[in-house]
């Protein structure tokens, strides 16, 4: 594997998502990545993050506008690695009740609300329940407390694979890390 100095990193630039915060966060330990819409490129890099901020149908529009879907579908099936932050896991899962709409149906699973008893948006510091490890959360104890800040979840169908999970009036899925994604 190369040196991540020497990786070709893409972050989707599809105007929903915290990019700059992303790439910020890359650069502090020594990657220079690149933000892109071109389909070209994201297929030739050796990883690629989605991030999202937002509503799910609009980011689904943009995505569709910029012609990014299929170029993102078929990164995924190469096997490389693909990580989604935020909205940009949810758009990964077949559908959403946000809108009652479709996403990218790369991962088996629906994106639920957080029951309407809840203060909405859960915003704020919470724990994570680690149910399995994984490299992503080497060094992270459970229980170790994280920044949320959504309205939705994902349901993935093969639970089995939920990594960590967090309590907010109901337990949620928070780390699904599922193959290279």
């Amino acid at each position: 594997m190369r040196d991540r100095h020497s990786l070709q990193i893409s972050i989707i630039d599809y105007d929903s998502g915290n990019l700059r915060s992303v790439a910020k966060a890359l650069e502090k330990y020594g990657v220079d990545p690149i933000t892109t819409s071109d389909s070209d490129i994201i297929l030739k890099s050796d990883a690629v993050i989605l991030p999202g901020v937002g509503s799910a149908p609009s980011a689904m529009q943009a995505l569709s506008n910029r012609n990014l879907i299929e170029p993102i579908k078929q990164y995924i099936a190469l096997g490389k690695p693909f990580f989604g932050i935020c909205l940009g896991l949810q758009l990964l899962f077949n559908k959403t009740d946000e809108g009652d709409s479709d996403c990218l149906g790369v991962i088996s699973g629906n994106v639920r609300q957080l029951s309407s008893g809840l203060k909405v948006p859960h915003m704020g510091w919470n724990s994570i329940d680690i149910k399995k490890t994984h490299p992503i959360l080497e060094g992270i104890p459970s229980g170790e407390f994280f920044y949320f800040v959504h309205s939705y979840f994902v349901v993935p169908q093969e639970s089995g694979d939920i990594t960590a999970t967090t309590d907010y009036g109901e337990v949620f899925c928070s780390i699904y890390p599922k193959r290279i994604i």
